[in-house]
């Protein structure tokens, strides 16, 4: 192996810089300009602001303001004025990155809001021209459609945008098929900061002198591009590592003559830090239209990891792998438990993906790779999935490794930093055995998984990020990280970038002249040092810009609910989002609904969290609960708890959003709707005396007009009449039956009660078919549901109290209450625990047993 290149201390403190641009000019002013020429959004206020002050990354930085661009003239403007002003700028897609580099104090231009069309897809020639804000699946679905794809697919394909992929150089489960997004760009279309357009890609020879000889920018670019060609060409093939997964750094390895001095590739990579991206043609390969999926168990991930080149042997389309750590952890976290039944035993696993014409023939082609396998040292076991829904589920399970190995019940938290480091896949198990031992060494602890078919290794490390000590310490290890990940002749970075997290160790990976081509090569597109400034050249130190950091003292404050999940902190329950952005997906899923119909970030559950997150802080967001940006945002939560279930980190907005309110109401009033439908219990029950009465006030036309107002109901639809009878009133009247059978309490909620008793009396007849003796709480109850949508939790508190007392008899005795609403039993199972949690009960032991009781008690939905 090549030794390890080590830069002095004084190139890598002359490579660092911060900050490296200074920008105190008229943020306000900037943005009015804006604002008057652009067709899409301008964002300046503190809000926006905040909502893209981090990204899945340690780093914040407070952007100067926000534009998300309707189209190219939209982008040209907002460079033109940006220009005018002095302000850097940086380009982002889905906000997923994991270095750092989709933060700055800089004008953030999203383009994944309105600049996200795919212009065409030539199946002839087998490419494709997009938008950068396009969503990778977006484009995968519709070239699916000739039997086509876009290889590199990370596992944030469903939200992640090209552009980003184009930033970061990404790649995915896929790249072994297919290679990296640098080797899929045909040709870009960009724009510098100075303004110029120009469309750039392979270059051959002839060409390359002819745009010399015409002069202008475009001469001046690529006669600087060709002598720092020829000035560092032989360094460029000495010291790039030839390894399948070499991300860090910038690809000038692209402009060597055998590949073809292909400019747009040169610039993949960059992460905004030379031109912006107006259009991309992208290179689609067949897409395999049947897949076979082999599940392989080992002793270890290490062992896993030893046979990876066995395995490619049998030219599958993906290879990954993962080991117990993971597995584990989705176990503890509740995750994915049902189809890890399917695993088979062992430490760690290898999911090998084969792709054909025909399902057979790729069952064939796995089969064949199995049967080599069996039997041998440390192959514990296999499995071959048939069903393309268990296919898809084991999938699941690998693409949750982000999310599954944070914020994990018991363990102390992981962060990235060092989660994407890569080295030739033949020496991965032994790569592996090393960091471990490191790991070891620094007591820290992680999962490993990753792409194991390109030796590209990901992990979640449990660094302290909040302590000086705990940092100092974070640093040495970084330091010898990437000094093991030199003794093999890898790259700090495999999939994810360099951002901040990398970038000041690249002096290390590619040594000082290396380093300064790179300085050459931004210099040549963005003289000003403009472009997303202090990420990969010339970058603030790793230690820096830190989210948490030393100084890291959020607000505290006292709160309705409690938290238990989160050491009883609402701020530690600000800090669940991790960025992963799985809420950001146009389509699936039950996350989140107000994102996709709005496509905007202040109403996905990611950039409400980020905004609770920043209002703790105080400093941007300043007005704590009263503020009108976090309360903006919260408007159109739709407090399904979808989020609850569907985020890898369980972020349960739903609470945030009732706990928020109810110090933003504090003292005021609320909205008319808060009272009718928030207090819609005591209504029905008023209306319950009289209800033929109340009907018929509701189908005259103008009452139902002024109640439907009221209500905030949409004027199409029809209010719910209210029964006659309600369902007590009917259950009183019958004969009981099955006296002697188990009793269970059967929850008479206020819509089946006063608006559909038939449900309730038909839940009745099916308990009581199953030989159930059927009871109903002896007096008016309600959970209190819709008190939460609108922060009324004292009163909400009261109704559980209640609850817990006139059933105290009954909870003791353990008796199953059944819940025909779903939010409802969510009640019991959730808010009750939250707002009462056991081991904070200032009562006795008996309350603290009955909230034990009851929680699990809520045992059944009809």
């Amino acid at each position: 192996m090549p030794q390890t290149i080590h830069a002095s201390a004084e190139a890598t403190q002359q490579w660092t810089s911060e900050p490296p641009v200074k920008w105190d000019g008229d943020a306000q002013a900037l943005g009015r300009e804006l604002r008057r020429v652009l067709q899409g959004d301008v964002g300046f206020d503190n809000g926006s602001r905040a909502l893209y002050a981090t990204d899945a990354s340690n780093y914040r930085q407070v952007p100067i303001g926000v534009v998300c661009p309707a189209n190219v003239t939209d982008v040209e403007e907002t460079l033109r004025i940006c220009r005018r002003f002095g302000a850097p700028v940086l380009g982002r897609g889905g906000g997923t990155s994991l270095a750092g580099q989709c933060c700055n104090i800089a004008v953030v231009i999203d383009m994944s809001r309105h600049f996200n069309q795919i212009l065409s897809i030539d199946p002839q020639r087998r490419v494709a021209r997009v938008r950068p804000g396009t969503v990778l699946d977006n484009l995968r679905d519709a070239a699916e459609e000739d039997h086509l794809t876009f290889g590199p697919d990370p596992a944030t394909h469903n939200h992640c945008t090209l552009g980003g992929m184009i930033g970061n150089n990404s790649c995915g489960v896929h790249s072994v098929l297919a290679g990296r997004t640098v080797d899929n760009v045909e040709s870009l279309e960009v724009i510098t900061y100075d303004g110029f357009r120009l469309t750039v890609g392979k270059t051959s020879e002839d060409e390359l002198e002819a745009i010399i000889r015409s002069g202008g920018r475009r001469g001046d670019i690529y006669r600087g591009l060709k002598a720092l060609r020829d000035k560092y060409a032989e360094l460029i093939r000495q010291r790039y590592p030839d390894i399948p997964r070499r991300v860090s750094g910038y690809n000038l390895d692209q402009l060597l003559p055998e590949k073809g001095f292909h400019v747009a590739r040169a610039l993949v990579g960059t992460e905004g830090t030379c031109v912006t991206v107006l259009e991309a043609e992208l290179r689609l390969i067949h897409s395999p239209p049947k897949r076979a999926l082999a599940l392989i168990g080992f002793d270890d991930a290490y062992h896993a990891a030893d046979y990876v080149m066995e395995v490619m042997e049998h030219g599958p389309v993906g290879l990954e792998g993962l080991d117990r750590r993971l597995v584990e952890d989705n176990r503890k976290k509740g995750m994915n438990t049902r189809d890890l039944q399917m695993f088979p035993e062992g430490g760690g696993w290898l999911l090998v993906e084969f792709g054909a014409e025909t399902r057979e023939e790729a069952r064939q082609q796995a089969a064949g790779m199995i049967r080599e396998l069996e039997g041998k040292e440390h192959v514990t076991g296999s499995k071959l999935f048939s069903d393309s829904a268990e296919e898809t589920r084991i999938w699941e399970i690998r693409e949750s490794g982000l999310g599954a190995t944070a914020r994990v019940p018991t363990e102390p938290d992981t962060w990235p930093g060092w989660e994407d480091s890569a080295v030739a896949p033949e020496h991965l198990g032994d790569y592996l055995r090393e960091m471990r031992a490191l790991l070891n060494r620094y007591e820290y602890d992680g999962a490993f998984y990753g792409h194991f078919g390109q030796g590209c290794l990901h992990t979640r490390i449990t660094f302290d990020l909040k302590t000086r000590a705990g940092i100092e310490k974070y640093r040495r290890f970084v330091g010898e990280a990437a000094d093991l990940v030199l003794r093999y002749d890898g790259s700090y970075s495999g999939e994810h970038g360099d951002g901040q997290s990398r970038a000041e160790l690249l002096p290390k990976m590619y040594g000082p002249e290396l380093c300064e081509a790179f300085r050459e090569f931004k210099s040549i597109w963005d003289p000003d040092n403009r472009m997303n400034p202090g990420k990969v050249v010339a970058p603030y130190p790793i230690t820096s810009n830190l989210r948490l950091g030393a100084d890291f003292r959020p607000a505290h404050p006292t709160t309705h609910f409690q938290f238990p999940d989160d050491e009883y902190s609402f701020s530690r329950a600000s800090l669940r989002c991790v960025g992963v952005g799985k809420c950001r997906r146009e389509d699936g899923g039950t996350m989140c609904p107000s994102y996709m119909v709005t496509r905007d970030e202040k109403h996905s559950t990611r950039g409400r969290a980020h905004l609770l997150f920043e209002m703790l802080q105080g400093d941007v967001i300043s007005d704590g609960w009263r503020d009108e940006a976090v309360k903006e945002s919260l408007d159109l939560c739709l407090a399904c708890k979808g989020c609850k279930g569907d985020c890898p980190i369980n972020v349960d907005l739903a609470t945030y959003k009732a706990e928020f309110l109810s110090h933003y109401y504090a003292g005021r009033l609320r909205p008319v709707t808060a009272y009718s439908m928030g207090l819609i219990y005591w209504w029905a029950r008023l209306a319950s005396i009289a209800p033929r009465f109340v009907n018929s006030l509701m189908d005259t036309p103008v009452i139902s007009s002024i109640l439907k107002r009221l209500g905030g109901i949409a004027a199409e639809r029809e209010i719910p009449a209210f029964a006659v009878t309600s369902f007590r009133e009917r259950f009183r009247q019958r004969k009981p039956r099955n006296v002697q059978g188990q009793t269970v309490i059967l929850w008479p909620d206020t819509f089946n009660n006063f608006f559909h008793p038939e449900t309730a009396e038909a839940a009745v007849e099916v308990l009581e078919a199953g030989g159930f003796h059927v009871k109903l709480p002896d007096s008016m109850l309600c959970c209190g549901r819709p008190l939460y949508d609108f922060g009324m939790l004292h009163l909400a508190k009261r109704q559980l109290r209640q609850i817990m007392d006139a059933l105290r008899t009954e909870i003791e005795a353990g008796t199953c209450i059944v819940g025909l609403e779903p939010s409802c039993v969510a009640t019991f199972r959730d808010e009750l625990g939250n707002l009462f949690p056991v081991t904070k009960l200032p009562t006795s032991s008996n309350d603290k047993r009955l909230v034990q009781r009851v929680r699990p008690s809520a045992c059944g939905q009809v």
